[in-house]
């Protein structure tokens, strides 16, 4: 088992009509890093919504034809998802589309709410009918109901937000604005730009931005709503300040892109301060630094710089493998690691090599890379890791739903390192977390235990379908 991605949220709002479904789409391209389940785009064409999503890679899902389908319109929505919270089926693909008595919406959303269950139930009492298993339609239904006796979207949403605990960056699209919100702990990432013409450009991150062509502005700061209409872009702070903000420390030691900046932060000089810290903390006497594709590259990079052991490029990764990708039966001993991953024996072979990685899970994908590199020819590896050990489930997006399923609960570092095959083992040091941004405040549950919001009683991603499956079989 590997980490998965989160999600990925894109929105903007053009001056004038034009091919906004296109550049949705290139913003996607620049987050697929975050989802590959499925994704898709909305379109509004003055007020009217035209959309296309399905299970997918976004160039899998958007061909030339069903991009020229897309209307001209002023406003577009778009969505990359990996889910935590429902299965992955063409029915939770995202953006979500409601059509209510106050005119039409459409919402992307990035996290994950950690009061889920109780809010479906409370929804569910009260006359609603869900389409989906993604908490995304929670959030749509929240803002629905608020929005009956709120007197703007805005206001439905502030209101809806008072009520959401967790994770949540959302972009949202009605006839007449865009609205991006982030919650108040400000778990996920989510800023904005503008382009020469006067197109604002939100996403997930600011890679997203430079993609299409848009200047970075700025972070929406935690619990902050911004409101883009065609004449002016407000800010709404009222949600702003109520908790200590929290972001992710994962975001910067897995799931962004290194050219990304979040909260002022570059996630490529996060990563090569882990690399540093790792160095430091676990020296070892090596013939080269290798690092994992792809977010432990800079990692190994900031190993090598700060050790003065040479990096080498020991692993290439087959960029070709989506989701289509068929994986082969148990009854064919075909390792899927060799798949994807292949050794440099050049780089490796008859040398003591410093192996770095993001995070280990299970450890079972570790030991494979691990006999790929034996294989190669190495005489030595030494693995360092730049995530302390997984010891806790995340409740905020990351795939991580029980202690079960991880190593880290069941064994010590030097059995982990018997385990995957590794002559030696060194994880980042869980008190150094704060050194990656310059800042002690962010959110380390999975690694700690300490959750700054409380905590769900059922967190399996499959919950929604077991329950409805309960309801079916009574």
């Amino acid at each position: 088992m590997s980490i998965h991605e989160e999600c990925g949220v894109f929105g903007t709002i053009s001056p004038r009509p034009g091919d906004v479904g296109r550049l949705a789409y290139y913003g996607l391209y620049s987050l697929q890093h975050r989802g590959q389940e499925s994704c898709g785009i909305v379109v509004n064409d003055d007020g009217v919504f035209a959309s296309h999503k399905d299970l997918g890679l976004v160039g899998e899902v958007f061909s030339s034809e069903a991009l020229a389908r897309l209307p001209r319109g002023t406003m577009a929505v778009g969505h990359t998802r990996y889910g935590t919270t429902g299965a992955s089926v063409r029915s939770n693909c995202q953006p979500i589309e409601v059509n209510h008595q106050k005119g039409r919406m459409a919402l992307a959303h990035n996290g994950n709410l950690s009061n889920a269950a109780r809010l479906r139930d409370e929804l569910e009492l009260s006359g609603a009918i869900f389409h989906s298993t993604s908490d995304t339609e929670i959030i749509a239904y929240m803002v629905t109901k608020e929005r009956l006796a709120a007197p703007s979207i805005e206001d439905a949403l502030s209101a809806a937000m008072s009520k959401l605990e967790g994770a949540y960056s959302l972009v949202l699209m009605s006839p007449q604005k865009l609205i991006c919100a982030r919650d108040p702990h400000g778990f996920r990432p989510l800023c904005y730009g503008k382009m020469e013409d006067g197109t604002y450009v939100a996403a997930s991150e600011s890679c997203a931005l430079a993609a299409v062509g848009a200047e970075f502005v700025r972070d929406l700061e935690p619990g902050e709503i911004l409101v883009f209409s065609k004449d002016r872009v407000v800010s709404r702070r009222e949600h702003c300040g109520k908790v200590e903000p929290t972001p992710c420390i994962f975001e910067y030691i897995y799931f962004a892109r290194p050219d990304s900046v979040i909260d002022g932060v570059s996630v490529h000089a996060s990563r090569l301060r882990a690399g540093e810290i790792l160095s430091q903390t676990h020296p070892v006497q090596a013939d080269v630094v290798v690092g994992v594709p792809d977010s432990g590259l800079d990692a190994a990079l900031g190993y090598s710089r700060a050790s003065g052991i040479p990096y080498g490029i020991g692993l290439i990764k087959n960029k070709y493998i989506g989701r289509t990708f068929i994986a082969p039966g148990q009854d064919h001993r075909l390792d899927q690691v060799k798949i994807k991953l292949s050794a440099v024996r050049d780089s490796v072979a008859g040398k003591r090599v410093v192996l770095v990685d993001d995070s280990i899970v299970r450890g079972t994908t570790s030991g494979r890379i691990v006999r790929l590199l034996r294989e190669a020819g190495a005489r030595e590896i030494h693995l360092r890791v730049s995530a302390p050990p997984f010891l806790n489930p995340c409740f905020y997006g990351t795939d991580i739903d029980s202690k079960e399923n991880l190593i880290a609960c069941r064994h010590s570092v030097e059995e982990i390192a018997k385990i995957i095959g590794a002559d030696s083992l060194g994880y980042l040091p869980v008190e150094q977390l704060g050194a990656l941004i310059g800042s002690d405040h962010c959110c380390n549950a999975c690694f700690t235990g300490r959750y700054p919001t409380p905590v769900p009683t059922d967190t399996r991603k499959d919950r929604f379908e077991r329950k409805l499956s309960e309801k079916q079989n009574q």
